[in-house]
């Protein structure tokens, strides 16, 4: 049989693996990728065993009794499911206007069925609501990125770059579990004599590798890095050169971090004078050196603005555009990178250009063969979107593609009040979710191994999904279903369903853009490993490293931006006194709907457990192994608990893989981002009564 190499359908890795077609299965195997260099996680691993899993959704399902989301989901044919769909849009659109049938895309989704879902929204049903769960992810660090820097690339160097750091700084990040085959690339430069520094509230596996482990008080990581540039300016290490001529606005963050001085920090961090100072000393003088942020950071109302104080100490201290050295943040989902660059979010076009620009938006109707006037301007962010559903001037008839919102977004009892308070929802999925199971109508989809396509990994490379088999007989690719609801709809002369043919069109619509692939094609992919953007023509070579030369701001320079301090949207109280906390298990993925179906993984982990320090557990009466009712404002979980002196005594971390965690999570968001506060919410906890679950 032909063996076919493509890539994980997991993290922002995209690590490759060849797959062989056999009978009865399919042997999975790692390749010897740029990235993931011959090794796997445990998920990519057993990726194959969701290809055939007999939870598999095979057909469209529709409800039995239509309307009667309490009457049970019944097989139906395709026709009968594009019906239902295309009769709800245009009665909706008949009563309530385009803005009442909307889309939630996913991070998870190639580039090619990004881009179509944006223009489908957009050209078909003319309408502004669309956004994705990128935005529960990514957005923060691309705010400040932006704003900063003029573009937002994750990692803005390969990610082989790290190896070559002697100082890393690790804020948030927890790649050990999240993303194992990296790994590889910080433990080779502990070899070679690297220092490594982990700032989170738990001794993660991460930290339990690293040179310093820093313990702050989760909502507090702006104040730290504005301490340690006061430090830094305090001890003359800032790059007084870089700063004057490659970079402007530091003389008001200079003035604001006069207000950071290390005492004060301690108190309000919780992490010690002699670290900060440590900390500091290592990355100013220790180099190159790297400051790398993730969710843990980035996940809070104040999100962009702690993402922005780490840009602002990088650049104080002139990482930025140096081999070996910089400021990068690390993307979460599969195509995270490219899923924000194309068109999902609800204020961009695709090449990340502004949906409010007029040049921008003339470029891509050009393209697109419309009027520009025919565009809609920016609608709803994500939260914003599902918040609003079911409400005068909201959404009424939602897609859902590849996204449970259900488990993954914030307040996860009110998601449900919401999307039950629709007037017609469709669910894709591969697997019938949490939210699938709310749904009028449920579309199943090709997966991962069985489409073509594109993905834009966390370094910005661009890379090739392949088709190693096809998909079962009644089981239809996204874009296929995008082209054939938009000719029902009578829009189909601008969508095709040939993944070739739509990255094509996304070269010409990206070309200009800050996000521009216009340089890139199939071919160049398959000859290259891989494509980093920008690459604006097929001359180009990709840019592997950016900022060396300059950055793509007004003036050509990069810029600082004064951030302050605030404390968290909900802060411990007598009645709520502990602070909860959230993330990843290295077994589980996202909302858990493809790696909790997969046997190995579960025997592994076969539940989440709430991380909790044994001196908090001893005043409750809770042992190792305990069940424990977590309390927050808005809900109540009940999660088996796993003492660990790596935690903060007033910290309790609960994974977010599984229904229960985004049940007390706030879903308060950044002015700037829109990203909901996930990292930080005021909760109580009690030892279980016997029975619960």
């Amino acid at each position: 049989m032909t063996a076919t190499q493509t890539h994980c359908p997991y993290c922002a890795l995209q690590c490759g693996m060849t797959l062989t077609p056999e009978i009865p299965r399919v042997r999975l195997e790692p390749a010897e990728f740029p990235v993931n260099r011959g090794g796997l996680c445990a998920k990519g691993f057993t990726a194959a065993d969701l290809l055939d899993h007999t939870d598999r959704l095979l057909t469209p399902l529709v409800r039995k009794e239509p309307g009667n989301r309490e009457s049970p989901l019944r097989e139906a044919s395709w026709e009968e499911a594009y019906d239902r769909i295309v009769t709800a849009i245009r009665d909706s659109q008949e009563r309530f206007g385009p803005d009442s049938v909307g889309c939630f895309g996913g991070g998870g989704l190639t580039n090619e069925k990004a881009y179509a879902l944006g223009k489908f929204v957009r050209v078909a049903l003319r309408s502004s609501a669309i956004d994705y769960n990128g935005r529960f992810c990514m957005s923060s660090a691309a705010t400040a990125a932006n704003r900063s820097l003029g573009i937002d690339r994750g990692l803005p160097f390969p990610l082989a770059d790290v190896a070559e750091a002697k100082t890393v700084m690790l804020v948030g990040a927890n790649p050990a579990d999240a993303m194992p085959p990296s790994m590889q690339y910080l433990d080779t430069g502990r070899a070679n004599g690297a220092k490594h520094i982990v700032i989170d509230p738990r001794r993660t596996n991460t930290a339990n590798g690293a040179h310093m482990h820093l313990a702050p008080l989760p909502g507090t990581d702006l104040a730290l890095a504005n301490g340690m540039l006061h430090i830094a300016i305090r001890e003359g290490w800032v790059d007084e050169a870089f700063i004057a001529e490659r970079t402007e606005g530091f003389a008001a963050v200079r003035t604001a971090t006069n207000a950071y001085w290390p005492e004060r920090v301690e108190r309000m961090t919780g992490v010690p004078e002699a670290q900060l100072r440590e900390a500091v000393r290592l990355l100013a003088t220790e180099g190159p050196s790297m400051i790398l942020t993730a969710r843990g950071a980035e996940q809070h109302s104040n999100g962009t603005d702690t993402a922005q104080a780490w840009l602002n100490l990088a650049l104080a201290l002139g990482l930025v555009g140096r081999p070996f050295s910089g400021y990068g943040t690390i993307t979460g989902q599969g195509n995270g990178q490219g899923g924000r660059e194309h068109g999902q979010k609800a204020d961009q076009l695709p090449g990340y250009r502004r949906l409010d620009d007029p040049a921008a938006r003339a470029h891509v109707a050009g393209v697109w063969g419309i009027d520009p006037d025919e565009l809609p301007q920016p609608g709803r962010s994500a939260y914003e979107m599902i918040d609003a559903l079911g409400n005068d001037g909201g959404v009424r008839v939602l897609w859902i593609l590849a996204s449970n919102i259900v488990v993954s977004a914030p307040h996860s009892s009110h998601v449900v009040n919401q999307l039950n308070m629709t007037d017609f929802l469709v669910v894709s999925d591969i697997f019938p979710s949490e939210t699938a199971q709310l749904a009028d109508v449920v579309l199943p989809t090709a997966q991962w191994a069985e489409e073509e396509g594109t993905m834009t990994n966390l370094e910005g490379r661009v890379i090739r999904r392949k088709m190693a088999l096809p998909p079962p007989p009644m089981v239809k690719s996204d874009l296929t279903v995008l082209t054939e609801l938009a000719g029902l709809l009578g829009r189909g002369e601008f969508f095709t369903d040939e993944p070739e043919a739509v990255f094509e069109e996304l070269r010409r619509a990206s070309a200009g853009g800050i996000a521009d692939y216009a340089g890139i094609s199939y071919e160049r992919i398959e000859a290259e490993q891989g494509v980093f953007w920008p690459c604006p023509d097929e001359r180009h070579p990709g840019t592997r490293r950016l900022f060396a030369d300059g950055f793509p701001t007004a003036s050509g320079r990069a810029r600082f931006v004064r951030v302050d301090h605030r404390d968290p949207a909900e802060v411990p109280d007598d009645a709520f006194p502990y602070v909860l906390t959230t993330g990843r298990n290295m077994q589980q993925y996202q909302s858990g709907t493809q790696t909790r179906r997969v046997r190995a993984l579960n025997v592994a982990l076969p539940e989440p457990r709430a991380e909790i320090h044994p001196d908090l557990a001893r005043r409750h009466g809770i042992a190792d192994g305990d069940m424990v009712e977590l309390r927050s404002r808005r809900g109540a979980a009940t999660l088996r608990a796993r003492l660990s002196d790596g935690i903060r005594p007033d910290t309790v971390f609960a994974p977010f893989h599984w229904p229960g965690a985004n049940l007390l999570t706030n879903p308060a968001l950044d002015p700037h981002s829109k990203m909901p506060a996930f990292k930080v919410c005021a909760i109580a906890l009690c030892k279980a009564e016997e029975g619960s679950s």
